[in-house]
């Protein structure tokens, strides 16, 4: 089984490349589904300062790794030939995912400018995306890079510049897929 995972900063394409590889058949675990699962079973509203509450209480509580720890079992219950990973937050993530599975695991970076990820939350309007200013989506990314994003990201095996339409984006996700 290959493990091929998104690591980015908030808004930069990790959900709009899983949609790709949905399309393409391949099983998508989204980690930041792990997370709203557990907001919602404390019975918590979905915003981003709750679920970034609950992401810091997770791993303050389980370990750095716990999200991915949680998806480890989805990830071997699909039991595809491809399982896709989205949304690596820390380095201990990428580290347990590689001690799981090796050389199978595969590790791509999407690089978004800041003004153009939060011009992204402004259109897509996801629940936990209750950010009105640039200060806000700063105040996400900071909270990020604590759980270690940064070095997540310096562990990508692959970068893919997400700077122009949704068109190239989907072309560049469905080209990486198929040369791996």
């Amino acid at each position: 089984m290959k493990i091929i995972a998104f690591v980015g900063m908030p808004a930069s394409g990790k959900s709009e490349a899983s949609k790709v590889i949905r399309e393409m058949g391949i099983e998508v675990i989204n980690m930041g589904d792990v997370i709203r699962e557990e907001v919602k079973r404390r019975g918590l509203e979905p915003t981003d300062a709750n679920t970034g509450a609950v992401a810091n209480d997770l791993r303050a509580k389980e370990g750095m790794d716990a999200v991915a720890i949680r998806c480890i079992p989805k990830i071997r219950k699909a039991d595809d030939r491809i399982v896709v990973v989205d949304g690596i937050r820390g380095i201990a993530e990428v580290k347990l995912f590689k001690e799981e599975f090796g050389d199978d695991f595969f590790l791509i970076f999407l690089d978004t400018p800041l003004k153009m990820r939060f011009e992204r939350v402004l259109q897509r309007k996801r629940s936990d995306d209750d950010m009105v200013s640039l200060e806000d989506l700063k105040r996400r990314d900071e909270r990020e890079m604590k759980w270690g994003l940064a070095k997540a990201i310096e562990a990508a095996d692959i970068t893919i510049e997400n700077t122009s339409t949704l068109s190239d984006l989907r072309d560049k996700i469905r080209n990486t897929l198929e040369n791996l």
